[in-house]
């Protein structure tokens, strides 16, 4: 679980938030709300371990994945369906260690990294990559499109899809410092709803 105990944290001479306690269960949802400017990217700074608490303690477990929301926009080439599916580092750690084997002939080697492609959804990762896409509005003739091709606020919602096909303990959903309006709360959900169960 996360745990925040009286916890403090500033940002230059500015306090936010100040002693905020609170306990958070795995299998919780749970979806800070303010202003601009009250500390809701500060607290995700914390969760996310670039910066720490000022003041008070606080836990995390050691052994959690952690996914976020990039909050940059997206400057690639790429095709939609491979942007969002780079967002399993796991398949991805995974390719390049069978590109590895293959290259240096170690048949014991590529037999295992194919044994782990299996366990790691290797056999339906671009469907569910898709899925996630489509989740958020896309249209099936936009699945291979360049995502340079997308407005600013389309391609937010494909750095979205990204974060949701990572598998995590942890799912962070920031909002982006820009292109707020960008990705509706039912397309969010679209996209939420669209990814196993086994990753919440």
């Amino acid at each position: 679980m996360i745990q925040l105990r009286n916890v403090t944290l500033r940002r230059g001479a500015k306090v936010l938030p100040d002693k905020v306690s609170v306990t958070i269960n795995p299998g919780e949802s749970v979806g800070p709300v303010g202003r601009n400017g009250a500390g809701k990217s500060t607290l995700f700074a914390l969760l996310n371990g670039t910066l720490h608490e000022d003041g008070g303690d606080f836990s995390l477990p050691a052994h959690w994945q952690m996914a976020q929301v990039e909050q940059h926009m997206p400057e690639t080439e790429q095709p939609a369906t491979d942007f969002v599916l780079a967002g399993d580092t796991r398949l991805a750690a995974l390719r390049e260690q069978l590109t590895a084997a293959e290259d240096s002939g170690d048949g014991m080697a590529i037999a295992h990294v194919y044994s782990d492609l299996a366990d790691a959804g290797e056999h339906d990762a671009v469907p569910r990559a898709q899925a996630l896409i489509l989740g958020l509005g896309f249209r099936v003739d936009e699945l291979y499109k360049p995502v340079n091709s997308f407005s600013g606020g389309w391609r937010m919602r494909l750095q979205l899809a990204r974060a949701l096909m990572c598998p995590s303990d942890l799912l962070l959903l920031d909002e982006p410092t820009n292109h707020r309006t960008s990705t509706p709360r039912s397309g969010s959900n679209r996209g939420c709803n669209a990814m196993p169960a086994r990753w919440w």
